[in-house]
Protein backbone atom coordinates (compact mmCIF):
# COMPACT_ATOMS: atom_id res chain seq x y z
CA UNK A 1 0.00 0.00 0.00
CA UNK A 2 1.33 3.71 -0.86
CA UNK A 3 0.54 5.12 1.94
CA UNK A 4 1.75 3.16 4.34
CA UNK A 5 5.25 3.06 5.93
CA UNK A 6 7.80 1.00 4.28
CA UNK A 7 10.51 1.23 7.07
CA UNK A 8 9.47 2.02 10.96
CA UNK A 9 12.47 5.02 11.59
CA UNK A 10 12.35 8.91 11.69
CA UNK A 11 14.09 8.78 8.22
CA UNK A 12 10.73 7.86 6.74
CA UNK A 13 7.90 9.91 5.09
CA UNK A 14 4.56 8.02 7.01
CA UNK A 15 1.29 8.15 6.58
CA UNK A 16 -0.10 11.18 8.29
CA UNK A 17 -0.70 11.32 12.06
CA UNK A 18 2.36 10.76 14.56
CA UNK A 19 4.82 7.56 14.33
CA UNK A 20 3.79 5.13 16.30
CA UNK A 21 5.32 4.38 19.75
CA UNK A 22 7.11 1.57 20.87
CA UNK A 23 4.15 0.65 23.10
CA UNK A 24 1.86 0.74 19.69
CA UNK A 25 4.92 -1.58 18.14
CA UNK A 26 4.94 -3.78 20.53
CA UNK A 27 0.52 -4.24 20.33
CA UNK A 28 0.92 -4.13 16.44
CA UNK A 29 3.40 -7.22 16.71
CA UNK A 30 1.41 -9.18 19.11
CA UNK A 31 -1.58 -8.63 16.75
CA UNK A 32 0.40 -9.51 13.70
CA UNK A 33 0.79 -12.91 15.80
CA UNK A 34 -2.60 -13.54 15.95
CA UNK A 35 -6.19 -11.38 16.41
CA UNK A 36 -6.91 -10.36 19.62
CA UNK A 37 -9.49 -8.36 21.71
CA UNK A 38 -7.52 -5.13 24.00
CA UNK A 39 -8.52 -7.43 26.91
CA UNK A 40 -6.66 -10.16 26.12
CA UNK A 41 -3.69 -8.12 24.73
CA UNK A 42 -3.46 -6.25 27.89
CA UNK A 43 -3.04 -9.84 29.46
CA UNK A 44 -0.71 -10.69 27.56
CA UNK A 45 1.26 -7.63 28.19
CA UNK A 46 0.21 -7.40 31.56
CA UNK A 47 3.36 -7.66 34.58
CA UNK A 48 4.25 -10.74 34.71
CA UNK A 49 3.92 -12.38 31.55
CA UNK A 50 6.17 -13.34 28.81
CA UNK A 51 6.36 -9.89 27.52
CA UNK A 52 5.47 -8.01 30.35
CA UNK A 53 8.45 -9.27 31.72
CA UNK A 54 10.21 -6.37 29.09
CA UNK A 55 7.23 -4.16 28.27
CA UNK A 56 4.69 -3.73 30.69
CA UNK A 57 1.24 -2.09 29.28
CA UNK A 58 -1.52 -1.28 31.34
CA UNK A 59 -4.93 -1.72 29.71
CA UNK A 60 -5.58 2.05 29.45
CA UNK A 61 -2.02 1.94 27.38
CA UNK A 62 -3.44 -0.92 25.30
CA UNK A 63 -6.75 0.64 24.36
CA UNK A 64 -4.72 3.54 23.36
CA UNK A 65 -2.65 2.00 21.38
CA UNK A 66 -5.34 0.50 19.59
CA UNK A 67 -6.80 3.65 18.48
CA UNK A 68 -3.93 5.43 17.10
CA UNK A 69 -2.77 1.75 15.11
CA UNK A 70 -6.45 1.36 13.72
CA UNK A 71 -6.73 5.40 13.12
CA UNK A 72 -3.35 4.71 11.05
CA UNK A 73 -4.85 1.92 9.26
CA UNK A 74 -2.12 -1.05 10.32
CA UNK A 75 -4.63 -3.04 12.17
CA UNK A 76 -8.53 -3.54 11.42
CA UNK A 77 -11.34 -5.00 13.20
CA UNK A 78 -12.17 -8.48 11.99
CA UNK A 79 -15.17 -9.36 14.49
CA UNK A 80 -17.14 -8.70 17.85
CA UNK A 81 -17.45 -11.35 20.32
CA UNK A 82 -19.67 -11.42 23.00
CA UNK A 83 -17.89 -10.39 26.18
CA UNK A 84 -18.65 -12.18 29.55
CA UNK A 85 -20.87 -10.93 31.24
CA UNK A 86 -19.07 -7.36 30.22
CA UNK A 87 -18.98 -5.15 27.02
CA UNK A 88 -18.86 -6.80 23.34
CA UNK A 89 -15.44 -7.43 22.52
CA UNK A 90 -13.49 -6.12 19.28
CA UNK A 91 -11.23 -8.48 17.88
CA UNK A 92 -8.40 -6.75 15.44
CA UNK A 93 -5.60 -8.11 13.52
CA UNK A 94 -2.63 -6.47 11.54
CA UNK A 95 -3.24 -5.06 8.39
CA UNK A 96 -0.84 -6.12 4.86
CA UNK A 97 0.34 -2.20 6.00
CA UNK A 98 0.28 -3.07 9.70
CA UNK A 99 2.69 -6.22 8.80
CA UNK A 100 5.06 -4.73 6.65
CA UNK A 101 5.62 -2.29 9.29
CA UNK A 102 6.28 -5.15 11.92
CA UNK A 103 8.82 -6.84 9.86
CA UNK A 104 10.38 -3.86 8.84
CA UNK A 105 10.75 -2.96 12.77
CA UNK A 106 11.83 -6.45 13.72
CA UNK A 107 14.77 -5.95 11.48
CA UNK A 108 16.24 -2.39 12.60
CA UNK A 109 18.24 -2.10 15.16
CA UNK A 110 18.03 0.19 17.98
CA UNK A 111 20.24 3.28 17.62
CA UNK A 112 21.35 3.67 21.50
CA UNK A 113 22.51 1.71 23.82
CA UNK A 114 19.80 2.71 26.35
CA UNK A 115 16.93 1.44 24.15
CA UNK A 116 18.71 -2.26 24.54
CA UNK A 117 17.08 -3.54 27.26
CA UNK A 118 13.32 -2.73 26.33
CA UNK A 119 13.09 -2.14 22.47
CA UNK A 120 15.84 -4.50 21.29
CA UNK A 121 14.97 -7.08 23.77
CA UNK A 122 10.94 -7.12 22.76
CA UNK A 123 12.19 -7.49 19.48
CA UNK A 124 14.36 -10.14 19.66
CA UNK A 125 11.42 -11.87 22.25
CA UNK A 126 8.79 -11.03 19.83
CA UNK A 127 11.00 -12.98 16.96
CA UNK A 128 11.45 -15.97 19.51
CA UNK A 129 7.67 -16.41 19.68
CA UNK A 130 7.30 -16.54 16.13
CA UNK A 131 10.04 -19.11 15.39
CA UNK A 132 11.87 -16.67 13.45
CA UNK A 133 15.82 -16.69 13.00
CA UNK A 134 17.80 -13.15 14.78
CA UNK A 135 20.74 -13.57 13.43
CA UNK A 136 19.98 -10.56 11.09
CA UNK A 137 19.20 -8.58 13.61
CA UNK A 138 21.90 -9.38 16.39
CA UNK A 139 24.33 -8.50 13.16
CA UNK A 140 22.73 -5.11 11.92
CA UNK A 141 22.87 -4.57 15.83
CA UNK A 142 26.57 -5.30 16.65
CA UNK A 143 27.25 -3.12 13.00
CA UNK A 144 24.89 -0.15 14.45
CA UNK A 145 25.86 0.33 17.52
CA UNK A 146 29.79 -1.44 17.30
CA UNK A 147 31.61 1.72 17.43
CA UNK A 148 29.89 3.26 20.53
CA UNK A 149 30.68 -0.11 22.25
CA UNK A 150 34.61 0.41 21.70
CA UNK A 151 33.79 4.27 22.17
CA UNK A 152 32.29 3.89 25.72
CA UNK A 153 34.53 1.01 26.71
CA UNK A 154 37.45 3.04 26.17
CA UNK A 155 36.57 6.35 27.89
CA UNK A 156 36.65 4.14 30.98
CA UNK A 157 40.64 3.31 30.41
CA UNK A 158 42.89 5.19 33.37
CA UNK A 159 43.08 7.15 36.08
CA UNK A 160 40.85 9.33 37.52
CA UNK A 161 37.44 8.01 35.57
CA UNK A 162 34.23 8.88 36.87
CA UNK A 163 31.02 7.13 37.90
CA UNK A 164 29.41 7.91 34.93
CA UNK A 165 31.87 6.78 32.56
CA UNK A 166 32.50 3.50 34.21
CA UNK A 167 28.94 2.76 34.44
CA UNK A 168 28.57 3.27 30.81
CA UNK A 169 31.54 1.22 30.20
CA UNK A 170 30.62 -1.86 31.91
CA UNK A 171 27.19 -1.88 30.10
CA UNK A 172 28.92 -1.51 27.04
CA UNK A 173 30.99 -4.54 27.75
CA UNK A 174 27.56 -6.05 29.05
CA UNK A 175 25.84 -5.38 25.77
CA UNK A 176 29.03 -6.43 23.64
CA UNK A 177 29.24 -9.50 25.35
CA UNK A 178 25.51 -10.52 25.08
CA UNK A 179 25.78 -9.63 21.25
CA UNK A 180 28.44 -11.89 20.62
CA UNK A 181 27.22 -14.55 22.64
CA UNK A 182 23.55 -14.47 21.19
CA UNK A 183 24.27 -14.41 17.82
Amino acid sequence: MADQPDRIGPDVARAPGPSPSLNDLVVLAVLDEAPAHGFALARLLGAGSDLGRIVTLARPQVYRSIDRLAAGGLIEAVTVEPGDGAPKRTVYTSTDGGAVAVAAWLAEPVAHVRDLRVEFLVKLRILQRRGSDPAELLAAQRLALGPTLDQLIAAADGDGVDVVDRWRANNAEAVARFLADAG
